[in-house]
């Protein structure tokens, strides 16, 4: 790997468990049979060249369990190690909180520092070259110039002037660094996609947030990224992620439904609109606009749902649409060697796409499935997403390098096979692999009590009855807040929000529901206030680590079945069956327990914890599945009875202790490793701690974030005739970087 300063294997390079050790102790750990097993096993599983599929439950450490491991073959072998993560909060976990420690803990043993870098999709960062205008203004954009004073349009233009401010201080560009959080809309003002990138010919690719963060990850031990970039990385294969031999996956269980994701197309009528209308005013490109009203009238007579076979109207409508857009490429595609703007690459972007996907949809490819959705804001959407993607992963991720897979939930019903089948690792050709359970260190029974209300009715379709509600208003008020619920469907979510805000607002309880914000800062806001309930759907079903009082009761609405018109399981579970097999148990009855697993997961997060689980779904103890169900829960004390737990959960109130401190995120650097100080750095290392938070920044200079103390000290010091090299040694700065701030400042 070109450039790469990675030096030669160490004579006496420490063992695996020499390394562990330094790594719990950092991190204020304690010694855990299971995180080592784990560890062992990771090793192990690299020299033999197999992959590992390790179900860790919570409390066991197993971020350090294949963090450690993973750094130790980074220095052996020259290669970087990659780590995927499912959801942002795992990743800023690791990047933010293990890895600074860690390596700080490592650094004497190894004899430097371990190094790392974040690396996510384009569309994360801000864009420098659409921030001075070399891309069109987008419509919502547009709104903010007629001078409007609809409140909707001017928060939307409060969030960009914010935006933009940010863009001056950040050195990294990535959104997460953003607390608190902008919408979508306002973040889509400053940023573009992988297919609207000039790539190599913007302006100011030099100055690109993206290139600097992958240039730097070619020179680092460990990158962190996400499923879908990992996933579009070894499908597309644009090599984004630079050469490695071990890749480990986190939040395994996800694996499918992001892959899933990633490779699902749509195409709507107001996409091909979007299209022609930034194609210009050639002829193709007005033959493409006429084709809007035509696939719009024809989505629109289509019911929800799957389409076991294509009408032949649709199929006329999208050869005219496909060939439309052919020619508007042809249309408006540059000469070799032209100079190719912001406009016309959001134009060849946006009609490529249409062309891609209405081609997919035409070649009818076996394992694709194809549906109408009808949504209330976008009118009917089109969409196209493979049934099943394990022989796909199977050659694409699992070839030619040695893959762990981890989460807390990969085992159900005591077998790996469910998850296993889904990825490519069951069946004829399959590689090699090894699978673990190295348990939980919680005494589960003696920690939480999982209660059904098995007096509640049975789950409809037309919203939660008024008993429900009533149900989540004792539960909420017994505990005095401390809520985490966890909803079917963003609908329910926002309901069960609204219905207690209602109810508790006179009793002190602050309910939030996702979509009120970023959902990290959400997460921050509900674990610092133990009178604040969270409410949510399937984001918060995982990755969230609230320890402590400020979560003590978990509320699950209702068994996460997947929609009975859902196109893809309905496909699989009616592909399974035609083979012999149990398509319920198989599809939805896997999906739901993972679902389960994860969710109960975000009650007990460390030894000392104590709390409730409600289900307030009967089936969970009364249908012929429960027993399923259940296995693949923590094994919580069981209960039906009500009165119980409201006083277990009035005696948790009473004699909770203190909220515990939330880590704030702070700057990141160029790669996404976060911007501490030295001093703060080994000081957290030493005492097992993270800065709670830092004081305000007032400027990034070549990669330090500078506190409001830290120019005050500049300003006494240069008063006081204290040289420059005299204050950057004071500091622990290179003097060039204290040179540049008092520039700055103009102290000089």
């Amino acid at each position: 790997m070109g450039g790469t300063a990675y030096p030669e294997a160490v004579p006496d390079f420490p063992d695996l468990t020499t390394l562990l050790d330094a790594a719990v102790r950092a991190v204020g750990g304690a010694d855990r049979p299971g995180q080592v097993q784990m560890a062992q096993a990771v090793e192990r599983a690299v020299e033999r060249e197999e992959h590992l599929l390790v179900q860790a439950g919570t409390g066991t450490g197993k971020s350090l369990a294949y963090l450690v491991p993973a750094i130790a073959h980074a220095f052996r072998t020259g290669k970087p190690a990659i780590v995927a993560t499912a959801t942002l909060a795992l990743q800023a976990q690791i990047v933010d909180r293990d890895l600074p420690r860690i390596a700080e803990a490592l650094a004497p043993l190894l004899g430097r520092r371990p190094t790392f870098a974040l690396v996510k999709g384009r569309s994360n960062y801000l864009c420098q070259h659409k921030l001075v205008g070399g891309f069109p203004e987008d419509d919502e954009a547009a709104l903010l110039s007629l001078g409007s004073v609809d409140r909707e349009r001017s928060r939307l233009g409060d969030e960009v002037t914010r935006l933009r401010e940010w863009a001056e201080l950040t050195e990294s560009g990535d959104r997460d660094e953003l607390v608190p959080g902008v919408s979508n809309r306002a973040w889509r003002q400053v940023s573009v996609n992988a297919h609207e990138c000039l790539g190599s010919r913007c302006p100011m690719v030099a100055e690109c947030f993206v290139e600097l963060s992958r240039e730097a990850a070619k020179e680092v031990d460990l990158i962190v990224t996400n499923h879908s970039f990992m996933a579009i990385d070894a499908f597309e294969g644009r090599f984004m992620l630079p050469e490695h031999d071990l890749l480990v996956v986190d939040e395994a269980h996800e694996l499918t439904d992001r892959v899933t994701s990633t490779i699902t197309d749509e195409l709507t009528s107001s996409s091909v609109s979007v299209a022609a209308r930034r194609a210009g005013k050639g002829e193709a490109a007005a033959r493409l606009e006429e084709m809007t009203d035509l696939l719009a009238d024809v989505l629109a007579d289509l019911p929800d749902g799957k389409l076991t076979a294509l009408p032949e109207r649709l199929v006329t409508t999208l050869q005219l649409v496909r060939d439309a857009a052919h020619a508007t490429l042809s249309e408006i595609k540059p000469d070799k060697g032209a100079e190719v703007d912001g406009a016309k690459q959001m134009a060849l972007a946006a009609v490529d796409d249409v062309h891609d996907v209405t081609s997919r949809v035409l070649e009818e490819r076996d394992l694709d499935v194809v549906w109408v959705n009808h949504d209330q804001r976008r009118g009917a959407v089109l969409r196209v997403a493979p049934m099943s993607v394990a022989m796909m992963v199977r050659e694409k991720i699992f070839q030619e390098r040695t893959v762990v897979l981890t989460s807390a939930t990969l085992e159900l019903g005591g077998s790996f096979d469910a998850v296993a089948g889904t990825i490519g690792l069951r069946g004829a050709g399959s590689p090699p692999w090894e699978g673990l359970d190295v348990g939980s260190p919680f005494d589960y029974p003696q920690q939480a009590i999982a209660y059904v209300a098995k007096h509640l009715p049975p789950p409809g379709r037309d919203g939660a009855p008024t008993v429900v509600f009533d149900e989540i208003e004792e539960l909420v008020r017994a505990a005095g807040g401390r809520t985490l619920g966890l909803f079917s469907s963003r609908r329910a979510a926002e309901a069960a929000a609204e219905e207690m805000r209602a109810r508790l607002a006179d009793d002190g309880i602050t309910v939030l529901c996702q979509g009120d914000d970023q959902l990290p800062t959400l997460v921050r806001r509900f674990a610092t206030d133990a009178s604040t309930c969270l409410f949510g759907t399937l984001s918060l079903w995982q990755g969230v680590d609230v320890p402590g009082s400020a979560c003590q009761l978990v509320i699950i609405d209702r068994i996460p079945f997947p929609r009975p018109d859902d196109p893809l399981s309905s496909a699989r579970t009616e592909a399974i069956s035609r083979m012999g097999g149990n398509g319920f148990m198989a599809v939805s009855a896997t999906h739901a327990a993972l679902r389960l697993a994860q969710g109960a997961g975000r009650l007990i997060r460390r030894s000392d914890d104590r709390g409730v689980i409600a289900f307030l779904d009967s089936r969970m103890i009364s249908a012929r599945y429960a027993s399923f169900l259940q296995k693949s829960l923590p094994p919580f004390w069981p209960t039906t009875d009500r009165t119980l737990v409201l006083r277990a959960l009035s005696t948790l109130d009473e004699t909770a202790s203190d909220v515990e401190p939330v880590f704030e995120p702070g700057a990141r650097g160029i790669g996404g490793a976060p911007l501490v100080g030295p001093s703060a750095a080994a000081s957290a290392a030493a005492q097992g701690t993270v800065p709670v938070a830092r004081s305000p920044r007032t400027a990034v200079t070549g990669g330090h974030a500078w506190t409001q103390e830290q120019d005050e000290e500049l300003r006494e010091g240069l008063a006081s005739a204290v040289t420059v090299e005299e204050l950057a040694e004071h500091l622990e700065l290179a003097p060039d970087l204290v040179t540049a701030r008092v520039n700055q400042l103009g102290l000089v």
